[in-house]
């Protein structure tokens, strides 16, 4: 049976014009058994539309190591290292991942108690709460009415010393249905989103790049972000902006002394564009709340001086000042009407390139709802690539 593609079905907030490129649902073949032919195909869709949904697919956690694997087949460990978050109890993703024991690079993430699941007698899972990690939350009653927010944009990476994974799967196994809410942005524009319970929120990195003004496409393409050694354990302290799109300067993280041990030569410096190894395009890739820094690059030879920022180049290290601009450059592309909020059903597996969008888990759940995902992305075995010397030309 020949593979067919259907676009996603958008919400009614989203722009469709915003979306022409982004998702699309395959039917036609079991992901957990392609073919060469067919796992090619798969691989080209997926880089051009960034998302790719499968739905009512059982897919056991070796099948859906081996199709995360098959996109880069040298990686190996889980995205963070098999020891799950690279260092130790003090990180932020502690408590969200428990490994299925015979497949390590697969984690079963959710909420609530799940009993004798894939070698785990025992997982007991808790769902992110922003709760937890802003600087402001939502009031206990407006919770109670439905509302809440995006716990935190990212990217699946370590970001030191292991390499980005360059897709992530996630697969549904108990999904449980309730109210739709509310996701409030709570930064003074009045945003909302009407969210299905539990949603995962993607937005395109692709979309982030392409909607900035000159002057910042033109500091995007030029500039690179210096991520802090052991990224989860320095933020741990630190608390995130009500938008979860990065972390309020207030001087909270660890100093880099109180850290775990760490190497000069694992800390990791990318592009702020990641270049599209299908099609070309340059996506918009920062994990905002590990960035530490940003360096600039002058403006090349011959290119138009008016109204550019740095264009002599500069090295930021005021965390503030790094912090403003990367909001400045980000926060366009997650208004309601660019973000996709997935409508988990069980067994829908999503593929999302993770080189190309950010993602967000989203909403609350009481202690006693059971929701049961399993995850797997690898680290890669290369850091992203950036934009050409063609790209900075065009885009400087």
């Amino acid at each position: 049976m020949a593979i067919e593609v259907a676009p996603l079905p958008l919400p009614p907030s989203a722009d469709p014009s915003k979306f022409k490129h982004f998702g699309r649902e395959v039917k036609g073949v079991h992901p957990g058994t392609l073919t060469p032919d067919q796992l090619e195909e798969i691989k080209t869709l997926l880089y051009n539309h960034d998302a790719l949904l499968f739905r009512n697919v059982d897919l056991t956690p070796e099948q859906q190591y081996a199709l995360t694997k098959a996109f880069d087949p040298s990686s190996e460990s889980y995205g963070h290292g098999n020891n799950k978050t690279g260092e130790t109890k003090k990180s932020i993703l502690h408590p969200d991942l428990k490994t299925i024991p015979r497949v390590p690079q697969v984690q079963l993430i959710g909420n609530g108690t799940v009993y004798n699941h894939e070698g785990l007698a025992e997982a007991r899972l808790k769902h992110p709460s922003h709760t937890t990690f802003h600087k402001t939350v939502v009031s206990p009653e407006d919770e109670a009415k439905g509302v809440t927010r995006f716990y935190r944009w990212h990217i699946d990476a370590a970001l030191y010393d292991l390499s980005p994974p360059k897709v992530t799967t996630l697969y549904g196994l108990n999904v449980p249905k309730g109210p739709r809410q509310i996701c409030r942005y709570d930064d003074g524009t009045g945003d909302e989103l009407e969210v299905p319970l539990g949603t995962t929120a993607f937005v395109s990195g692709r979309t982030m790049f392409d909607i900035l003004p000159k002057e910042l496409k033109s500091l995007a393409v030029r500039s690179k972000v210096k991520y802090a050694p052991h990224p989860y354990v320095w933020m741990a302290p630190a608390k995130a902006k009500s938008t979860g799109l990065g972390i309020e300067t207030d001087g909270l993280e660890m100093s880099l002394d109180e850290l775990p041990p760490w190497e000069q030569a694992k800390i990791k410096i990318f592009p702020v564009l990641w270049k599209n190894p299908v099609n070309g395009e340059l996506h918009f890739q920062v994990h905002p709340c590990g960035v530490q820094e940003l360096l600039v690059d002058p403006l090349p030879a011959g290119a138009d001086r008016e109204g550019a920022l740095y264009p002599d180049g500069a090295h930021l290290t005021d965390l503030g000042q790094v912090r403003d601009l990367l909001y400045r450059m980000q926060r366009p592309a997650i208004a309601p009407s660019l973000v996709y909020p997935h409508d988990w059903h069980e067994k829908d597996l999503v593929l999302f390139h993770n080189r190309g969008v950010l993602h967000s888990v989203v909403g609350a759940f009481k202690p006693d709802e059971v929701r049961a995902f399993h995850q797997c992305n690898l680290a890669a075995s290369d850091d992203p690539v950036g934009p050409t010397d063609e790209d900075v030309k065009k885009w400087a």
